[in-house]
């Protein structure tokens, strides 16, 4: 699979609302023309037998030797709830810093908050605090010029990942999609929210998203650290290194955790095999939040087969409200499968839901950038957070059901009871379901 091309001078440079979702669409189109629907071959081709439950000491084992970076004690964790939360406590951290600040996200629109984190930036370099921000080509085109330059020439050093490069629109397709932001190599976050205006508030209105991000300290933030090097060193070759990145980081809670990433780049995606091994493991319940849910066969298969087991599966997905609307036909063309086999599927109602969350067996815990979909299985460049304790689990678990308690629960009532043309559209839209 070719890797991502980078151009980053050429995204620097006319950057602005004009790639907006049209050519997103143009880009899905034209690459599934190109390479048949498929770029990669979507998942593993073997199975995860169910050898041993969550609470079993193989399973955090047997995730350290599979997933590259091994569950490290001595963290805290702190869940923030849509964007009342999140930003002041991102902000707050930039602020604070003394040696070094690294974001790297895919959203980065120009707006409110836009012009909130690039001004914290900038009075964070005049102190002489060193500032690198990675920002997606594709996510990142509803940043005006305006904003590019003003955060360059404050001195932020600002690249864009993986410029799109229409002579080549197959390499256009590879995305960092990682949420990532570490300040002073000690306090880091990860979830699922973009710099955008759509994030603001409390979820209080369609207007205003419904969100998860977190805040973590602890030896686990040099793994999140580590993640933002892989795309800044294929940005820009630059390594980055020592004490001001990587200081000696001392144990601030009790979870034990670890980071999980996936790129286009890898032999099959570590992301996916996490989520495999995970549900191997589940013994009485499964819960599953995405605002992106187009499981590929692989995934359908194993969620079918846990639910065989008896264990409870539950997911949440957008409702009336989504961004995407080829992305629900899709996932409503994997729905009918999944509720034959008893597995519950749940529409958010009150605004759009873009939370990632699992939990397993009130245990094991994953965070982070990915959905369940081909495109972070793949495609993207995806990062995660696992944390292995039954109190973290416990709050995460009543966020969901929180969730739950404003969504309506999807039927094969409700499959029947669709309009023809529907059907029509949301099997056309299983089509591109590789490319989602």
């Amino acid at each position: 699979t070719p890797g991502p091309h980078v151009a980053e001078s050429s995204c620097s440079g006319g950057h602005g609302p004009a790639l907006n979702g049209v050519l997103k669409l143009a880009l899905l189109l034209a690459s599934t023309a190109l390479t048949g629907c498929a770029n990669k071959p979507s998942g593993y081709p073997f199975d995860v037998q169910p050898l041993y439950a969550i609470d079993d000491p193989a399973f955090v084992r047997v995730g350290d030797a599979l997933l590259d970076r091994p569950m490290l004690a001595g963290n805290k964790v702190e869940a923030l709830r849509n964007g009342d939360k999140i930003f002041p406590s991102m902000l707050d951290a930039i602020r604070s810093a003394r040696q070094t600040v690294v974001f790297e996200t895919y959203i980065y629109w120009s707006g409110d908050i836009a012009n909130q984190f690039a001004d914290a930036l900038i009075e964070r370099v005049r102190a002489g605090v060193v500032v690198k921000v990675l920002v997606d080509a594709l996510g990142g085109s509803k940043m005006s010029s305006e904003l590019i330059d003003r955060m360059k020439e404050g001195g932020v050093d600002l690249r864009f990942y993986n410029a799109i490069d229409l002579s080549s629109l197959v390499d256009a397709n590879y995305r960092t999609h990682r949420k990532i932001l570490v300040v002073d190599g000690r306090i880091g976050f990860t979830g699922g929210v973009g710099i955008g205006d759509k994030w603001l508030g409390d979820a209080a209105s369609p207007n205003e998203w419904r969100d998860n991000h977190y805040r973590i300290t602890g030896p686990v933030v040099a793994q999140l650290q580590s993640a933002f090097l892989d795309n800044w060193v294929d940005t820009t070759g630059i390594v980055l290194h020592g004490e001001d990145y990587y200081p000696k980081l001392h144990e601030t809670g009790e979870l034990l955790a670890q980071v999980v990433t996936s790129s286009s780049e890898a032999d099959g995606s570590k992301i996916q095999m996490m989520l495999l091994l995970a549900l191997a493991a589940a013994r009485e319940e499964v819960l599953l939040a995405t605002p992106y849910f187009v499981p590929d066969d692989l995934t359908i298969r194993e969620l079918v087969r846990v639910r065989e087991r008896g264990v409870s599966v539950r997911v949440i997905v957008p409702g009336p409200i989504i961004d995407f609307e080829l992305v629900r036909r899709a996932s409503r063309s994997t729905w009918r499968e999944l509720l034959e086999a008893g597995i519950e599927i749940w529409a958010y109602q009150p605004t759009m839901f873009h939370c990632k969350l699992v939990v397993v067996d009130g245990l094991w815990t994953s965070v982070g950038s990915a959905n369940i979909d081909n495109r972070s299985f793949s495609l993207n460049d995806e990062v995660n957070l696992n944390v292995y304790d039954a109190h973290f689990a416990t709050t995460q678990r009543e966020l969901f059901h929180d969730d739950l308690r404003q969504c309506h629960r999807i039927t094969l009532q409700d499959l029947e009871d669709r309009a023809f043309i529907d059907l029509v559209l949301d099997e056309i839209s299983s089509w591109f379901s590789p490319q989602l």
